[in-house]
């Protein structure tokens, strides 16, 4: 993690927010919780390395007593920039009195399941089929994920957060 900072996205930083996003996404859309999300109109954070190229961006929204990590993009895994962004969330959820970071992701992304369980994120609920449904809104969601997995339900991830000094 060292050299990277994380902050606020700002209007210079959107081109190569977008080329993440078109690469993750296909785009700046992304279907969660049978939601349909323009991830151009949400508050991002970024991570910039020491050379102050873009590492990565995490777009969230405050609501429903919590952080909603919407979609969490990283140029180059391994490198901590995953780590810095959710650290990040986690102090502007802190920041905004919410008492839970979540978030949504499919049943086929073992490697974030594995990232986010090590950072104390929970299963709290799987949705069987809504990876289905969500293809009403976005068709180009593909049929078959990572690792020639059925791509098919969404899996909801949480951690409830303590203030510093606090209780959750």
């Amino acid at each position: 993690m060292t050299g990277i900072h994380v902050r606020s996205a700002e209007p210079p930083d959107q081109p190569d927010v977008a080329v993440l996003h078109h690469r993750e996404w296909g785009g700046p859309h992304v279907v969660v919780h049978e939601t349909r999300y323009d991830l151009r109109e949400l508050p991002t954070l970024v991570a910039v390395d020491g050379a102050g190229e873009l590492a990565g961006a995490l777009v969230y929204r405050l609501a429903d007593d919590g952080l909603e990590v919407v979609s969490l993009v990283a140029a180059d895994a391994g490198l901590g920039v995953g780590s810095a962004l959710l650290a990040a969330a986690e102090a502007t959820a802190l920041a905004a009195g919410a008492g839970r970071l979540w978030l949504v992701t499919t049943n086929d992304n073992l490697a974030a399941l594995r990232f986010y369980q090590r950072r104390g994120l929970r299963i709290v609920a799987v949705d069987p089929g809504a990876v289905d449904r969500a293809r009403r809104l976005k068709p180009t969601i593909p049929y078959v994920g990572e690792d020639d997995i059925p791509l098919h339900d969404e899996l909801r991830l949480e951690r409830p957060l303590t203030p510093p000094g606090g209780h959750p």
